[in-house]
Formats: C-alpha cells, structure tokens, sequence
C-alpha cells in the first residue's frame, strides 16, 4: 500500500515506451514501482532537519529513468525502474497518517516561522485529532502571521478546550508582534472573543478549586484555556475583555489563582489598580508579588500603605517583599524611606538587601545617603556597584567629593559601574572617563566607551573608530553601535573595514552590530554590505541581516534569501537521542552553596539538550561566575566572559515549545531570535511573558532553595550530567 506522505510530493512523470519488435507491434507495459514507505524514525529525522534548516521542505530528488534491457533477438523488454525517492516536506508531513507525525510538523512549520507555512496550519485547524488541531495553533502564533486570523478566531469555539486556549495565544501573539498589520477593529474583535472565552471559564470548578500558587501544568484543559486566554489578553493590551470576563459586579476578581494578578498586574492600565489594591493582600506569594509589581507600573500612590506593609511584616516570602520594594522605589513616595533603609540595612538575603539600595537610588531621597555610603565598601562587588549608582542618583555633588578620595576597585564590574555613573555627571566627568579607557580589564571598556556617548564627549565618534581595532569583539560592538548613532565623518568606511575584521570571530556580536550601524546610515551605505551578509555564516547573523534588510527595502523576500540555515547541528539529525530517547537527562549544577538537579526536556528542545550536556561533559561551565541574577525574575549562567556577552562560539536555533516558565523552568537566554548558545537561566518564579519566546528546556526538580540563595558573583564549581546509566 502506498503510504499517504509520498503521494503529493510525488513529480515523476511515467514514461510510456513503444517497444518495436521484428515483424510484429508488441510493446511491453512499464511498471512503476511504488514509493517506498517511510518508517516514522526517518520522518522525525527529516522534522529535525527541516526545522533546523529553517526550510519547509527540500528539493526533489530528480526522477530515476527506466531501464531498458535487451531480451535477446531483436526484442527489449522495458524493467521495472527503481522506486522514486520521497522529498522531505513539512507541508506534507503534516498530513501524514500517524497523529504524533502530523502534530511534531505542525510544531516545526512553526519553527521554520515562514508565511508560507500558514497555510497548511490552517488546514491542520480542521484535523481529526485536537492534539494536532492544538499544536497548529500554537505554531501560527510563533509564525505571528495576521492572515491566520480569521481561522483562529473560529478556532477559539473548537470543541477542545485547549486548542480554544493555543488558538487565543496564537491571536496574542498575532496582534503584539505587529500592529500595524492589524487593524484596530480586528484587534478589538478578537479581544471580545478572547475574552468571551475566557468568561465561559472563569466561574467553573475547573478554575475555582485551584490555589493562588498553583502551578501544576498542565492543569485542567478548561484552567489552561482560561489561563492562556488572559495572556493573550494581556499582549494585546485589551483590558475591558479581561476585567468583563474576570471581574464580577463590585469589581472583585472571579478567582486568587496567580495568572490573575499577572494579568492585571502587566496590563498597564490604570482601571486596573483597585483589582491589583485586593490582590496585594491575596493568598500564597505569587499574587501578591504581581500585584504589587502591576502598582509600581502604575505609580499607585494610594497602594504606598499596603506595599510598606509588605516590606515590614516578618516572614513575608522574598518574592512579596522584592516586588514591594521594587514598587516602592518606582512610585517615589518618601514615606517608604524607613522601611527601604530598614531592608537595606537589615535584612538578611543579601539580594533583597541589594533592591533595597537600587530602590533608595531611585527615590533620591537624602535620608537614604548614609546607610548607601557604607555599602561603598561592602565585600560584595555587586552591592558596591549597587551603591555607586545610588550615591550618585542620591546626591551627584556628595558623589564628586566621595569619588576624590576613592582608589580604583579592584572589581572589574564595580568599575564598570563607575563609568556608568560618570556618565550621567555632565561634561566635567570626561576627562576622568576618558581615562579608563586603558583599564587592564577590557571588559570595562564597552561601558566607558557608552558614557563617553552619554557624556557627549567631542571626541566620542573618534574614540570609537579607534576602538574598531580593538581585539575584544564586544568593545568592536559597542564602538559600531556609537557610529551608528553619532555618524561620525568616516564611519562607513571604518565600519566595512571592520566588518572584514570580524569575519574572523567566532562570535556574532561585533558582526551584528556593525551591520546595524552601517544601516543607519542609510541604503545607499548599507545595502552593498548588507547583501554579502545575507550568506553569513552564522544564521542568527542571517536572520539580523534580514530584520535589517526589510526596514531598508520592504519589497523584498529577505526571509526566503537568508535560507537555508548553514553549519551542522549540535547533534546530528539521526542521532538516537534526538529521534526516540529513551531516558531523561538530569544535569547536577554544583555550587558552593549546594547542588541543583534539573531535568532536560529532550522531547521538547533536543538540540538546546544536547548542547547543553555535550558543553557540560567538556567541562565548559566548571568554574564560571554566575553573572546576573534578578530576585524573583532570574539566575542566569553560561558565560565564560562573565559580562553578559560571552557564549560557546556558536549559535543554536530556537525549539521554542508549549512549556510555561513556572518557577523553576530552564530557560536559553537570546540576544534576538535564533542566537542561544550556553547562556542559560532558571526562573525564581512564574514568568508567562517569557512564554513561546524563549526555548525552555528543563525544569530543576531539585535544589530550588539553592536557586534561592545564589548571588551574583558566586562560582559553578561543576556541572555533571546523568544520562540513565553514568554520571559524567
């Protein structure tokens, strides 16, 4: 029997061959063989591929001809030709006869991000199966193409309630990605039907039996429906769906599930302020944090009470008294001076104690001066950067006299801090700044080079053509960014000059943003250089070159010309562990302050999986600093550089997935689309903005306490991988 996905990719032509036999007009009939069937192992190698080449499909191979052999005497007889081969195609694959084929193409049409691919998602909306009919959604919202609009507003009333929720997500992501592709009526009409959606939801048992810091996922089918309606809602930034559908007749939320004050709490609308005042004093942590969060956007004075309330109240959770702290400094009300100065003093995690420095920096209050000038000398580089930004925000003048008598930190980064606040102090700050450009630590550069920038420096143009010759990529990056903005006389020309130069790095970072700056200048400047581009070697390179491509000519089809992808992927597309794994790897992240296990999500993200245990048995995370950590947002890791722009020297392409970041979640951190490599970060808390547009790839089921209490600054002594049967 043939099998289904063969058929319409099939473009041989049969031959008919009149055989011309000696006397007689006999001729023979030509068989052709069937296409041969294809085990599902071979098509979740072509899905692999596919995705990673960012294709919808690959070329045909040509037909094979028949063979013709003589039969003895004067007569030929015509021989079966061998089976034609099949051409890997998604938009095939996606009507393949097995449902899990049919639902991991869908997912890797929406990978490849092509508008061509809308179309056969559209189709798949109707499929038989509502596990298929849920990841077409999800993949038209990752495409974010508005012509899939009308059929996802009909597949909001689908008989699944999940594809109802993937359906309201892919219209979120729709209507945020660009507005200017859709209109306002549109967007408001899918909004009511979002939030029409979520209202049939919102008073059911499947929603009212849940906690306020429920995290289970999934949960109920009607709850994930519910939950990613109001996300959907909140990227659109339609609040009347939301609070018609939530909020009951004296404006009380119809749920304490956290989502809810998520949603009110990244609206940014100021209606939502009363909702966010009951929610601020809700059950468990979650709710409480994002409603503070949502008051600090909002600078909701009357919530001052409330939010000094929080920070004061003993074994309030950390994620509560950050949130607050953080409001408190936003809304710039003195009465929160004590308590601020209270935590900054006081409290015992030192990364609360850190936001409350940033938060004292922020009101600019003088009472705050004295408890700030003591951190100066702190044995934590990040408090004393912390505190040289708050000193100065505080009191620039005190700031001038306490800087006279400081000696250089013997930190990079406090250094680097420095000249970020030197560059807000105005023209007498140059000549000191200027000077730092020799630090014996390149990394402080980029920052001196951005206040020079800040500062107005005449000579700032000058300093960063210099800078172009620097071996450091990132200083090259940030001097091409300052060209790009300052357009000094020269600056393309130094701008190609460098480019040749940076087709050496094994990074992307000076690369990028070379080709930004020169398209500043325009396309008469840019568009020679930019069109080499288009054939870089790196593929996140590509897809920048593209963005910029589009801006300078909007008639052109850069999105196809940057295809395929180039280079190998991190595992090879036929590897075992890719195509059928048969265990679930756990990575062993040993600190100082003990050990965190997470596991990796190999099904959903296996190239990110494999990169990360193949950097790991090399031994390329042992010893790293961990670099950024955000209280109640993230820790992130993976840098060797330990600035932020450090990386493997390669770039993996995005696997982005149906995974929420709940707390605990394993995220690849990104510069823009498609640039992952070893960056990683694990959430402190639930994030759904993060949701669909970073790949998550694991989920740590133990240590999170560990996760807790990690500091800027502090070391990954070593990082093992189990893999089912050794520990490496």
């Amino acid at each position: 029997m043939k099998h289904p996905v063969n058929l319409p990719r099939i473009r041989a032509s049969v031959v008919a061959l009149n055989l011309v036999v000696a006397g007689c007009a006999a001729s023979a009939p030509l068989v052709v063989a069937p296409p041969p069937k294809v085990a599902i192992e071979k098509k979740m190698i072509w899905l692999l591929q596919l995705e990673d080449r960012r294709i919808l499909r690959m070329e045909t191979p040509a037909a094979p001809a028949p063979v013709v052999a003589p039969a003895g005497g004067r007569t030929r007889v015509a021989t079966q030709p061998p089976p034609p081969e099949v051409a890997p195609d998604l938009t095939v694959l996606v009507t393949d006869s097995e449902a899990p084929i049919r639902r991991r193409a869908a997912l890797a049409i929406g990978r490849v991000g092509l508008s061509a691919g809308v179309q056969p998602l559209v189709s798949t909306l109707s499929d038989g199966d509502a596990d298929v009919r849920e990841m077409a959604a999800f993949a038209l919202g990752l495409i974010g193409d508005a012509a899939a609009s009308t059929p996802l507003m009909k597949a909001l009333t689908d008989a699944s309630p999940i594809v109802r929720g993937r359906a309201a997500e892919a219209l979120g992501q729709i209507n945020a990605k660009d507005k200017q592709q859709v209109s306002a009526g549109a967007r408001r009409d899918a909004g009511d039907a979002i939030g029409r959606m979520v209202a049939e939801y919102a008073r059911t048992p499947a929603i009212s039996t849940l906690q306020g810091d429920d995290e289970t996922w999934p949960a109920a089918a009607e709850a994930e429906a519910f939950r990613l309606g109001i996300y959907a809602l909140v990227r659109m930034g339609t609040y009347e769906p939301l609070a018609a559908a939530i909020l009951d007749s004296s404006g009380s939320p119809a749920t304490t599930w956290w989502p809810v004050a998520y949603a009110f709490g990244r609206i940014e609308d100021r209606r939502a302020a009363p909702a966010l005042l009951q929610m601020l004093n809700g059950p468990g942590k979650y709710s409480p944090a994002f409603a503070a969060r949502g008051l600090g956007v909002l600078k909701e004075m009357s919530a001052v009470p409330a939010l000094i309330g929080q920070v004061e109240r003993p074994n309030e959770p950390n994620e509560v008294v950050v949130s607050a702290v953080r409001a408190l400094g936003t809304i710039g009300n003195v009465r929160a001076l004590p308590a601020l100065v209270k935590v900054a003093s006081d409290a015992t995690d030192p990364n609360v104690r850190l936001q409350a420095v940033t938060a004292l920096g922020t009101l600019k209050a003088p009472e705050g001066l004295p408890v700030v000038e003591d951190l100066l000398t702190d044995s934590w580089p990040t408090m004393r950067a912390a505190a040289l930004r708050a000193a100065a925000s505080i009191d620039l003048d005190n700031f001038v006299l306490v800087l006279s008598g400081m000696e250089p930190d013997r930190d990079w980064t406090v250094r680097a801090a420095l000249a970020d606040v030197l560059g807000t102090m105005g023209p007498q700050a140059i000549e000191r700044t200027r000077s730092m450009l020799s630090d014996e630590d390149r990394r402080v550069v980029p920052s001196v080079l951005n206040a020079l920038q800040h500062l107005k420096a005449p000579d700032a143009g000058t300093i960063a053509i210099a800078q172009l010759k620097e071996p450091d990529y990132v200083i090259r990056a940030t001097a091409a960014r300052i060209i790009g903005e300052l357009k000094p006389a020269g600056g393309v020309e130094a701008l190609r000059a460098a480019w040749t130069l940076a087709d050496g790095d094994a990074a992307i970072d000076a690369r990028a943003a070379i080709l930004s700056a020169v398209a500043e200048f325009g396309a008469d400047a840019a568009m020679p250089l930019l069109k080499e581009a288009i054939k870089d070697k790196d593929w996140a390179v590509r897809v920048h070159v593209a963005t910029l491509l589009a801006k300078l000519d909007p008639t052109g089809d850069y999105a196809t010309a940057i295809r395929p992808a180039p280079g190998q992927p991190p595992a090879a597309y036929d590897s075992g562990d890719l195509v059928r794994p048969t265990y679930s790897p756990h990575v062993f992240l040993e600190t100082a302050k003990g050990t965190i296990e997470f596991e990796l999500a190999v099904l959903d993200a296996p190239q990110t999986s494999w990169s990360f245990m193949t950097l790991a048995r090399k031994g390329f995370f042992n010893g790293l600093q961990i670099h950024r950590v955000v209280p109640n947002f993230v820790v992130q890791d993976g840098d060797p550089r330990g600035d932020g722009e450090g990386g493997p020297g390669y770039t993996i392409r995005d696997e982005l997935n149906e995974r929420p970041f709940l707390r605990g979640t394993v995220g690849m951190a990104l510069s823009w689309k498609d640039t992952g490599g070893s960056q990683f970060f694990i959430t402190h808390s639930p994030q759904p903005h993060l949701d669909a547009r970073y790949t998550a790839f694991g989920k740590v089921v133990n240590g999170m306490d560990v996760v807790d209490r990690i500091q800027q600054g502090d070391t990954i002594q070593r990082v093992r991988v189990w893999d089912g049967k050794t520990m490496q």
